[in-house]
């Protein structure tokens, strides 16, 4: 039995496909069925249900999933144990940013630390905060750079590093005066899913103005919404920073109605010991503000 066949084993039980689990370990989806399956012949059980729909576990394959995480949990523990006594001269940094950071350059941040640090490996990914968090939870990740828009899981500490705040954005050449979002409830909306914070934060600025938005348009990329609200197919509320960025025409408005954006934090599990992504996190925040209410360490 191999640690690889393990942490396979776990990224097909926790996408609930093969193709998914090779996407996310950046390996061929051949090399992640043959690594399972023999963990399975070497257990002597049937782990997983496999139909040409979705992979299922099976009773005994739930509890082994159990085992797989606690073990390889401990693995990490070992590997960050060492790390910790190597100090911040080595190591390796998983960093998970969403694609709005508000003021904070976190490409020249990455550039600095690996200048002085050239000993740490640093890895990104980017996405949308709460399969970030997600994966920071699981010791999948070391720092994320995301708003914050609730408490988080007990063994997290978020740090303010960034301030930000919502604008309405329409067509370009707009010659609208838009007061308040009453002025645009009847407006086709581009936005993020539902399951989103800034989807959360449009609900609650059109629940401010008595009216509901009409999401036509739903996106993972905040990169795309101001794409389709470019080609005029609708408005949006996004981060006033991202109006900043090179991108495509779109009419921006200022309104006095709008919800408060999430603080942009630098969310760390303190209890870890990875010394090279403390220091990271560390130099972030250097000169920031302080630690956002709220959020439990």
């Amino acid at each position: 039995m191999e640690l690889r066949q393990l942490s396979y084993f776990r990224a097909v039980a926790r996408q609930g496909s093969f193709t998914r689990a090779a996407e996310q370990l950046h390996v061929a989806q051949p090399a992640v069925s043959a690594q399972v399956r023999q963990l399975e012949r070497e257990l002597g059980v049937e782990l997983l249900h496999r139909t040409t729909r979705s992979v299922q576990l099976t009773h005994v394959g739930a509890q082994v999933l159990d085992q797989v995480d606690a073990a390889l949990a401990q693995v990490d523990l070992i590997g960050a144990l060492a790390e910790a006594h190597r100090g911040v001269e080595q190591g390796h940094v998983r960093i998970g940013a969403t694609p709005i950071t508000g003021g904070l350059d976190l490409v020249a941040a990455l550039r600095r630390f690996r200048t002085r640090y050239p000993g740490v490996t640093l890895s990104m990914r980017t996405g949308l905060a709460a399969p970030l968090m997600e994966r920071l939870q699981r010791a999948e990740l070391d720092v994320v750079v995301a708003p914050v828009h609730e408490p988080l899981e007990t063994g997290l500490r978020a740090r303010r590093v960034a301030t930000e705040q919502l604008v309405l954005i329409t067509a370009p050449g707009d010659q609208r005066r838009i007061a308040t979002l009453a002025d645009v409830q009847d407006d086709p909306f581009v936005c993020l899913p539902a399951d989103s914070g800034l989807r959360r934060l449009l609900d609650e600025a059109f629940a401010g103005v008595g009216a509901s938005a009409h999401v036509e348009f739903e996106t993972h990329s905040p990169a795309s919404i101001r794409q389709l609200v470019s080609a005029g197919l609708g408005s949006a509320l996004i981060a006033a920073s991202a109006t900043r960025l090179p991108g495509e025409a779109v009419t921006v408005h200022h309104l006095g109605d709008l919800p408060e954006h999430p603080p942009i934090a630098v969310v760390t599990a303190p209890q870890r010991h990875n010394a090279a992504a403390h220091r990271f996190a560390t130099e972030l925040l250097a000169d920031r503000e302080p630690s956002v209410p709220g959020a439990r360490g």
